[in-house]
């Protein structure tokens, strides 16, 4: 066992809270909370989470099978339990290995990876580095020259999906990273930084190895021509320059011959245009509290959406997991699988590879006890009937 691996392990590491302990730990205050933190007041982000106990469970008891079937098929794609990594950008900031290890984690687990194009590995390196499923995440930032060319390396590298994430038409307010000069930290003027870079000298663990990692990555996947890859760019600038509309979803298709996913959908009537435009998926997702604050968890929006499609696609959802109990509540309520990003990133933050594989390591354990003591067989099962509603108001 690497060393990493052991840091991660019981009894230090028992759930994703106590990943995310090591992450505080281990990364400067401006990573740390670009990871942590949501919009405005936060009340998104809470809710996310705080949604799930607004469920009870019903169990079956004095119910034994003889094996518990964990697996199912997203798009097609056959996963060893129903969780899917979510994208999460500047990955390389976390941790020098980023969108590769992430990606190498979610292969090793037989689950997939989705990358962000606001990444700092080659598009190339991240699909090798996975032997499943892998989906790639547009933003149009740097111009429809540049994403066609994205698209086409996404197609030639084998990515099996593209993710169109449609609630960015601008940055939402995210307040710790204003405080803790992120859009300094990340630009050009050394400066402009001083006044933010005592708490990274006082993480030398993490300084070493993002300047052993060449500093300051570029965003690979963001090919301008006539100019290379984009420099690392502060989120809110590059996000206000690539809205997407639904006509960009026609264009996009023409491009794109195999599966769509639609992300960031909250609403019955997004929802029907999303499979009207031809989407195979949608991802109830309020971008895990990022972008509009006080908008409905993704929880309580799921069924509101799983109605409206009536099955003529697949529903993902995102927001507020943390514990495989919050996944088998999801799927009660509809969603096929999660996707998972922060549960997954905190692992990121606090040992890399390790601490990626031992989040997915902890919540598919989560599904499995939950599963038994559900006395249910199988994820395919479950439904509605193995949840109390404990809210009037849902």
């Amino acid at each position: 066992m690497s060393r990493a691996s052991r840091e991660v392990a019981s009894p230090r590491v028992v759930n994703i809270e106590d990943l995310r302990q090591l992450a505080k730990r281990r990364v400067p205050k401006a990573v740390f909370d670009y990871v942590d933190g949501g919009a405005e007041d936060e009340s998104t982000l809470r809710e996310n989470c705080r949604a799930f106990r607004d469920f009870t469970f019903r169990p079956r008891q004095a119910v034994k099978f003889p094996d518990y079937n964990l697996r199912t098929t997203v798009l097609g794609m056959e996963i060893s339990f129903p969780a899917f990594l979510a994208p999460v950008g500047y990955s390389r900031l976390m941790h020098p290995g980023g969108e590769v290890v992430a990606a190498a984690a979610a292969g090793a687990a037989g689950t997939g990876y989705t990358l962000s194009t606001i990444s700092g590995h080659k598009l190339e390196n991240v699909r090798a580095a996975t032997k499943g499923p892998a989906w790639f995440q547009l933003y149009l930032v740097g111009g429809r020259g540049s994403s066609e060319a994205t698209i086409e390396r996404a197609r030639n590298a084998g990515f099996n999906a593209l993710v169109v994430t449609i609630d960015t038409p601008i940055a939402g307010m995210r307040e710790r990273d204003f405080r803790n000069g992120m859009k300094e930290m990340l630009g050009e003027s050394f400066f402009k930084k001083l006044p933010y870079l005592s708490d990274v000298f006082e993480h030398p663990g993490w300084l070493l190895s993002f300047l052993r990692d060449g500093g300051m990555p570029r965003l690979e996947n963001i090919v301008i021509p006539g100019q290379g890859p984009m420099s690392l760019v502060d989120v809110s600038s590059a996000l206000s320059r690539a809205v997407v509309t639904w006509e960009d979803l026609k264009w996009i298709r023409d491009l794109w011959k195999g599966p769509i996913v639609v992300k960031g959908v909250l609403i019955a009537e997004d929802a029907k245009r999303a499979v009207d435009e031809g989407a195979a998926a949608i991802v109830v997702s309020n971008h895990g509290g990022r972008q509009l604050d006080c908008v409905s968890p993704s929880l309580r929006a799921l069924p509101e959406v799983v109605a409206a499609v009536n099955g003529r696609a697949e529903i993902l959802m995102d927001g507020g997991v943390r514990r495989g109990s919050d996944v088998v509540k999801a799927l009660c309520l509809g969603a096929r699988a999660v996707l998972i990003g922060r549960a997954y990133a905190y692992g990121l933050a606090a040992a890399g590879q390790a601490g990626v594989a031992r989040a997915l390591e902890i919540l598919r354990a989560d599904v499995d006890r939950t599963m038994r003591l559900l006395g249910c067989s199988s994820v395919a099962a479950l439904d509605a009937t193995y949840l109390n509603r404990t809210r009037e108001d849902w």
